[in-house]
């Protein structure tokens, strides 16, 4: 085992005395266990846009983030537990998108990359894009950029992995009694709809129908 991954799982508040440093490790359940999920992450396989290229880049041999334990992407979300959202979002791809997210396993995280995957981009406010992906699946980490370099990906990924080194097992939401409901798929029509404020809509439109109805309607001075 190398010196930094000793200094890291060795930093409790344990003295390990010199003459057994080599043989003896304490540690703590939270630290070896996120060292573990860290050094392990797979990314689902898809890409969206021409932030796809980069992130096929960073994953060639020149910058090869292999090194961190990321390079096996798995193209079925059952065997993935991180999505990188590379490029625009539009609305027919949302429900796509979060149907993947409901099949991955938990532990899973989402990083959200470039401009686009981030707020929407220099296509914000376009009839076929969303304002980002967070407003519909929660996001880890934001990576800026038009396209992202491979050097800011990486950044990004290295960023999720100290998130995930702060993580506490008796906190994260994977270990709670509460079930984890999946996020409904929003449906798609003139604009895309979440099936949770469906009730809202058909009572705002009620609303309207009714003053529409009122104000139509003859009032008591009226002569036929």
């Amino acid at each position: 085992m190398s010196d930094m991954k000793q200094e890291n799982i060795n930093s409790t508040k344990y003295d390990i005395p010199p003459e057994i440093e080599g043989q003896v490790t304490i540690t703590t359940l939270d630290k070896i266990y996120n060292w573990g999920r860290r050094s392990s992450l797979w990314p689902i396989m898809f890409g969206l846009a021409c932030c796809a290229i980069e992130m096929i880049c960073t994953a060639a041999s020149r910058y090869d983030f292999s090194r961190f334990g990321m390079e096996v992407m798995r193209p079925s979300p059952r065997q993935a537990d991180m999505m990188i959202v590379s490029g625009t979002v539009t609305k027919k791809m949302v429900p796509q998108i979060i149907r993947l997210y409901n099949q991955m396993p938990e532990p899973k995280y989402v990083v959200a990359m470039g401009a686009c995957a981030s707020g929407g981009g220099p296509f914000k406010e376009r009839y076929n894009v969303v304002s980002g992906i967070d407003k519909y699946i929660p996001v880890d980490v934001y990576i800026p950029g038009c396209p992202p370099t491979p050097q800011a990906l990486l950044h990004g990924l290295i960023s999720l992995q100290r998130k995930i080194d702060t993580q506490s097992i008796k906190e994260v939401r994977w270990y709670k009694k509460e079930p984890i409901e999946a996020i409904p798929i929003p449906i798609l029509g003139p604009d895309i709809i979440d099936p949770r404020e469906i009730e809202l809509i058909q009572g705002y439109t009620q609303k309207k129908l009714e003053k529409l109805e009122q104000s139509e309607s003859p009032s008591v001075g009226d002569v036929s």
